[in-house]
């Protein structure tokens, strides 16, 4: 029975906590607080010796909607004998540790982790002589005004102060050197840096175990602190994710304990040392996302003389090189094998077979070749996961009646020689989670009931094969990620279980109406892509089953009618592609859509005017496209208020009035965007798809409308703008003389208008230019002169009878026969420029001559210069001549 002031301490403790759900029902429920949630008291006196209130129930899972809130009440002073204190992954709401809590002197574990507290570190914790744990980690807003008063928890062994920023705690190497009594020591992403100066006067009394310094600031002169504050007993060392760099130092050779060794995602060089070779206790070793360069068979051998006793090995991302056709029989503790992305070469050895620990093998991203056959997987009974995938030259070669030794969670055997038929052993491997099979060679249909047999698979991606047949049902499934784009499938769409995030279909001949997507309620569903398909009839009313739908892809299929007004509920929407359907009717309000930065509506029959709220409410669009409908009436000027659009494609429909005089508002300066999938969009007059380059192209096409008026003077200040296309229209006026400011100008196109008067000067400075047409309007005057007009073909220009000059044959009037009445009002010649022209010769040429005739000393050192210029040239003519002969005679 627990002590009744402690009861009320406990009590009082619950009335300053926020507990939505609660978790602390038992508390006050039960009239014995030692039976209460997160308590537990000393049998034989009563008193509460443990307070856990961690929402980690366990090592992987966080429930957040049960986190406790609010205060900690001063009332946890009652517990005088408490020992053990968890308050890890609640939310404090940003509040200061209590700088009571250093008074419960009898504390052993204090457990603060990702908990939302803020604010200074209260020093009063050093008082907590007895404890011997402490864990701040993930408090990201919580600060160190100094680390030195941790030198006085006499009894700490474990330290955990992770994701907390000590970029002011320049001497925290010094610091931390004093924790005499820590056994591991966890600093991950703490923003570290060191300097060889502050490091080589520390006269350290530490002795770590394990030291976890992952993803900081740190350079390669950290190995002297590792190295001082270390004994011979270190098993642990993390240093992933820094700023380490050159080949691996000695450090390590005297580190005959050394267990679990992490060097990934630095700047390495070389290749494995041969002092590696010491290590005879390493089972874990990390050197992926390096620039490792070695031999593969060198690097084999010196792991393999480590007394046999690693279980871990990772050189993914590196540059090891040479055959596979390797003996890895000596690894028989291994358990995970990953040399995935590198340049490796050769068929797989069969000694793969014999590692019979093995539970993990990657080796995708290479160049192996050769055959894959039931001898490499003989004794690999404990296999979990394999890929082999990104191998274009390695064949799996599996006979359709073998039984594997295993049973498989992940398998990818991607851009392999897998098929032509459907593989029948993959459906021995009940417990399949992750199934990718892209790009394959595979020309079957999937086998009767394909789902029934992986009841618990969630990854299936079987795209870019030939597979035919219908689609089988994943109504039953589990799956949240399906891409079976790029096939033969046919046949209607099927249901889709609730856990769907990511569904992609693209690319086949499914057929039908989408009616069956109104039987799925999936809350997480993130991406829908059906494009390019041969679906049909209306789209569905049911939208807002799906509130987290970001990407909907539509496109190129046989859809019509008026879109649905549903679709105005997906208000994470960012990607919409619409296009090459029959859709007709006016567009639904989509402007409660504010995130939307694809609109592509392109190749449709919708009509109306465009509506003034795209421009209003959809301010982060980067691409509008609405080319090819049937829209009228004039452009909104409010389009003039998307700041960062890239792509404005409003051709092909029947468009009138004047261009925006906004218009240079428009068209992003940044190239921040990032594009899931692809847009296509006509550039330099070809219909092409943009991916991620879409970031860099700025582009506008109004081509094919009823536009009037004047080209807007301040277009030409849209100084990012690539492609510009006002062709096809009504526009009169003149060309803006400043058109060369638009320097980024890629493509240009304003044939097939009324435009007057002459090509700009300026049009020369157009140096990137490779696309123009000004064909048929009513330019005149003389093509300006500038080495990429000249280079385009006569066909550009073609239809403006007052054009002339190159690259037309016609001449312009001062190229031909010149007469004494001829006006300059294109840059003529007249008689008078000869006359000047004569008289200004006759004029400079008697002051120099004449000057020498009259003046005898300027006469005599003017010759003498050029007499000593003569010889200069001479003697450097010689000198070079004899240089080649020398080099020629060698």
């Amino acid at each position: 029975m627990c002590q009744e002031s402690e009861r009320r301490a406990l009590l009082q403790l619950k009335q300053g906590l926020v507990d939505e759900f609660n978790v602390l029902a038992s508390w006050g429920s039960k009239k014995d607080c030692c039976e209460w949630r997160g308590i537990a008291c000393n049998n034989q006196t009563g008193h509460v010796i443990t307070l856990n209130l961690s929402n980690n129930s366990s090592d992987d899972y966080i429930d957040a909607e049960a986190s406790l809130r609010g205060e900690i009440d001063p009332s946890l002073l009652e517990l005088r004998y408490l020992n053990y204190l968890d308050l890890s992954f609640n939310d404090f709401g940003g509040i200061m540790i209590p700088k009571f809590i250093g008074s419960l002197t009898r504390l052993k574990e204090l457990k603060l982790a990702r908990a939302n507290f803020s604010g200074p570190v209260p020093s009063q914790l050093g008082n907590l002589s007895n404890l011997h744990t402490l864990d701040l980690e993930g408090n990201s807003d919580v600060s160190f005004e100094s680390l030195e008063w941790l030198s006085h928890l006499s009894s700490l062994r474990y330290l955990n102060i992770s994701e907390i920023d000590l970029s002011r705690n320049r001497n925290w190497p010094q610091s931390l050197s004093k924790l005499t009594s820590v056994i591991e020591l966890q600093l991950f992403e703490c923003d570290l840096s060191v300097n060889l100066r502050s490091l080589s006067s520390i006269n350290s009394s530490a002795s770590f175990q394990a030291i976890d310094l992952s993803f900081n600031s740190l350079n390669s002169s950290i190995f002297y602190w590792i190295a001082n504050v270390s004994s011979s007993n270190l098993v642990h060392i993390g240093l992933s994710g820094n700023y380490l760099q050159g080949p691996i130092p000695d450090v390590f050779t005297n580190m005959a304990s050394l267990k679990f060794l992490d060097l990934s995602e630095n700047q390495f060089e070389g290749g494995i040392p041969k002092f590696f070779q010491s290590l005879r206790s390493l089972e874990s070793l990390h050197l992926e996302w390096n620039q490792f360069s070695q031999n593969i068979e060198e690097s084999v051998k010196i792991l393999s003389c480590a007394d046999n006793t690693l279980m871990d090995l990772d050189l993914s991302q590196n540059r090891f090189w040479g055959s596979l056709g390797l003996d890895f029989t000596s690894f028989t503790e291994l358990k995970f094998l990953s040399l995935s992305q590198n340049l490796l070469n050769g068929s797989l050895p069969e000694s793969i077979g014999q590692l019979s620990s093995l539970e993990a093998l990657d080796l995708s991203g290479n160049s192996l070749n050769g055959v894959i056959t039931e001898a490499h997987f003989l004794n690999l009974s404990r296999l979990q996961a394999l890929d082999v995938s990104d191998n274009p030259a390695l064949s799996i070669n599996l006979s359709s009646n073998w039984n594997p030794p295993f049973q498989l969670n992940e398998l990818y055997m991607s851009s392999c020689k897998v098929g032509p038929a459907f593989p029948k052993w993959i459906q021995t491997q009940r417990n399949l989670t992750n199934l990718c099979i892209n790009n394959a060679g595979i020309l079957d249909s999937l086998p009767e009931k394909f789902l029934d047999q992986f009841s618990g698979l969630e990854d299936l991606d079987l795209s870019l094969n030939q597979i035919h047949g219908k689609l089988p049902n994943f109504s039953s499934s589990l799956l949240t990620y399906v891409n079976l784009s790029s096939n033969l499938f046919s046949g209607a769409l099927p249901s889709f279980p609730p856990t769907i995030q990511y569904l992609i279909l693209s690319g086949n001949k499914l057929s039908g109406p989408l009616s069956s997507l109104c039987a799925t309620q999936a809350p997480n569903f993130f991406l829908l892509d059906l494009s390019v398909n041969l679906l049909s009839g209306e789209l569905p009313k049911c939208w807002m089953q799906f509130p987290a739908l970001q990407l909907l892809n539509l496109g190129k299929n046989k859809f019509s009618g008026k879109l649905p007004s549903s679709l105005g509920n997906l208000q994470l929407l960012w990607i919409l592609h619409l296009h090459g359907n029959n859709f007709s009717g006016e567009l639904p309000s989509l402007e409660n859509c504010t995130k939307l930065g694809v609109l592509d509506l392109g190749a449709n029959k919708l009509s109306g005017k465009i509506p003034p709220w795209i421009g209003q409410s959809l301010t982060q669009l980067f691409v509008l496209r609405l080319r090819s409908n049937e829209f009228h009436g004039i452009i909104p000027s409010s389009l003039c208020s998307l700041s960062s659009i890239h792509v404005l494609d409003l051709s092909q429909n029947n468009l009138s009035g004047a261009l925006p005089h906004c218009f240079s508002n428009i068209t992003a300066s940044s190239d921040d965007t990032s594009v899931f999938g692809f847009v296509e969009i006509v550039w330099k007059g070809v219909e092409i798809e943009f991916g991620g380059n879409l970031a860099h192209v700025r582009s506008i096409d109004i081509s094919s409308n009823h536009l009037v008026g004047d080209i807007p003077e301040n277009i030409t200040s849209m100084l990012m703008l690539n492609s510009l296309n006002l062709s096809g229209n009504n526009l009169t006026g003149k060309v803006p003389e400043k058109f060369g400011n638009l320097n980024s100008l890629e493509s240009l196109d304003l044939s097939r208008n009324q435009i007057s008067g002459r090509i700009p000067s300026s049009f020369s400075s157009l140096n990137f230019l490779s696309v123009l047409d000004l064909s048929y309007n009513d330019l005149s005057g003389r093509i300006p002169l500038g080495t990429q007009l000249q280079s385009f073909n006569a066909s550009a220009y073609m239809g403006n009878s007052g054009l002339c000059g190159p690259p037309l044959t016609q001449q312009c009037p001062r190229d031909g026969t010149i007469t004494g009445t001829e006006n300059d009002d294109d840059g003529i010649i007249s008689m008078g420029f000869f006359v000047s022209t004569v008289l200004g010769f006759a004029t400079g040429f008697w002051i120099v001559c004449g000057s020498l005739l009259l003046k005898s000393s300027w006469r005599h050192a003017y010759f003498r210069f050029l007499d000593d210029t003569r010889d200069l040239v001479y003697v450097k003519t010689a000198v070079y001549k004899a240089k080649m002969q020398r080099r020629l005679h060698r």
